[in-house]
């Protein structure tokens, strides 16, 4: 299925600003001591949105609703291993390496599932997209013994989100109205964490420890961001926008070092220039 129309400024702009807050509230989720409660309060948020857009737009075509129902379950794997990697590596570390990893995964996907065939010049872009955000993840030097773990974890995130990328723009363009596919997507992965979160303690306790509002906000952001994303998706090819929306390793990086006090360095300039060239390429 071919996407409606080829990649224009407007939306590279959009998804450049939906991975910024992609990487802010992935960058909360690191730095908050009990991420349980960060993904649960994610989880209020998603409920809550999804249900509310919901009772506006109405459910998705009858087409996109197992695409939804399958994306929810390879969400719930990827905060699952999100979760894991942020508690094995280094936040400058596995997110760069969790993101770099689907580009290449959703464009061989894209092709066979979606008949997206992108010309020399975009599949370059794509290219040196991936080994920009490669050279970013491995900036400090190589990987270490005691870090193959954590690159383990990273790796299997990155494939989770490649596979949801596909499954979400496969579904999302049989919808007629993304606004209601991301709503029910939302609404169906929102509860997970929260039940989780009200076995494993009292409701009340998560709901007002120090957390909370930045659980809230990580919502809040993940909502848009990945809202943003999927209506993307209706107007331009899978693996360019998923390419694009994979320089919020750039974005991850500036906060790692700003809130870390971490070096950016001579490497990671270096590579931010090659992910700029290939962000040129693919919306050439």
């Amino acid at each position: 299925m071919q996407a409606h129309s080829q990649i224009t400024v407007p939306i590279v702009v959009l998804v450049i600003g939906a991975g910024a807050l992609h990487a802010a509230w992935n960058a909360i989720a690191k730095y908050t001591d009990d991420r349980l409660v960060v993904f649960a309060l994610i989880g209020v948020a998603s409920t809550v949105g999804g249900g509310l857009v919901l009772a506006v737009t109405g459910l998705p075509f009858r087409a996109a609703i197992g695409f939804a129902v399958a994306s929810a379950a390879i969400h719930i794997g990827y905060d699952l291993a999100l979760m894991n990697s942020y508690r094995l590596g280094a936040f400058n570390q596995v997110y760069p390496i969790a993101r770099g990893t689907s580009p290449l995964v959703v464009a061989v996907g894209a092709y066979f599932l979606a008949d997206e065939h992108l010309g020399a010049v975009p599949l370059a872009g794509i290219a040196i997209l991936a080994g920009g955000l490669a050279s970013l993840a491995l900036s400090s030097g190589r990987v270490t013994r005691s870090e193959l773990p954590a690159v383990g974890a990273a790796v299997l995130t990155g494939l989770a989100i490649a596979g949801y990328t596909i499954v979400d723009g496969l579904g999302v363009r049989r919808a007629h109205d993304p606004y209601a596919y991301a709503a029910l997507l939302f609404l169906l992965q929102g509860p997970v964490f929260i039940v989780v979160a009200a076995v494993r303690r009292p409701t009340l306790e998560w709901l007002t420890r120090p957390a909370a509002g930045k659980g809230l906000l990580a919502g809040a952001a993940c909502l848009v961001a990945y809202g943003i994303v999927l209506w993307a998706q209706t107007r331009a090819p899978l693996a360019e926008v998923a390419a694009i929306r994979e320089t919020s390793v750039v974005f991850a990086a500036l906060i790692g070092m700003r809130l870390l006090a971490e070096r950016f360095g001579i490497r990671r300039v270096a590579a931010a220039a090659v992910i700029a060239a290939g962000i040129v390429l693919i919306s050439a």
